[in-house]
């Protein structure tokens, strides 16, 4: 199941075929791919000795038993939780030191209620117009960091229901070019986020994901 949010409320609930169908997504020239962000796949690594090898190796070989195998089939299985969130009452400049102080390069939107109203990337948060030559005094810029957050983030925005499955949130991010989905309840409110990198990381790292079922 999906649903679809904006500053204005609930827009869409059904399926992935059902949100094809409707012009809830556009204009997806907005939506821009961000910045890659590191997962820390190799964290477990660092600081390991030969001590604690073999431990390792049977935590791997007992994964891999037919018995003991579940595969990852829905966002609830990989998705980030808690997501980390930007309130729409905050200023680009805020919403920057949010991502900056998480590490990560997308976050959902949400308004005083905790209620999904749109998603904002590193991209969001430097268009290309900003660049331009003509921005290139201290006053100009001061001002473009000062402008409010729902000025700039993509929405209205598509989320996930937890129990929806990976591969049609992979569908819905290959036709969107979204960097991954807010995870929300009926009623918008955020619980998660599930990005490419979980999907990545779940498909490289974790045995029990099964992608020939």
């Amino acid at each position: 199941m999906f649903y679809v949010y904006s500053p204005y409320g609930h827009v869409f609930s059904g399926t992935l075929e059902q949100l094809r169908k409707t012009q809830a997504l556009t204009p997806a020239a907005r939506v821009r791919s961000t910045t890659s962000v590191a997962t820390g796949l190799d964290d477990e690594m660092v600081g390991q000795g030969e001590a604690n090898t073999q431990p390792s190796v049977h935590r791997v070989l007992q994964a891999y038993r037919p018995e003991t195998r579940q595969p990852l089939t829905t966002v609830g299985d990989v998705m980030q939780r808690p997501s980390h969130v930007v309130p729409s009452n905050v200023n680009v400049r805020e919403a920057w030191q949010i991502l900056q102080n998480h590490r990560v390069g997308q976050a959902p939107v949400v308004n005083e209620t905790g209620t999904l109203v749109g998603l904002v990337t590193r991209a969001e948060l430097l268009p290309p117009q900003w660049l331009a030559p003509a921005v290139d005094d201290a006053d100009a810029w001061q001002a473009m960091l000062a402008s409010p957050v729902i000025e700039v983030m993509w929405s209205p925005v598509p989320s996930a229901h937890i129990d929806t499955d990976l591969r049609r949130v992979a569908s819905l991010l290959l036709e969107t070019g979204l960097p991954g989905l807010p995870v929300t309840e009926a009623e918008g409110r955020v619980i998660g986020f599930v990005s490419r990198s979980d999907l990545l990381k779940a498909l490289a790292t974790d045995p029990p994901l099964d992608v020939w079922s």
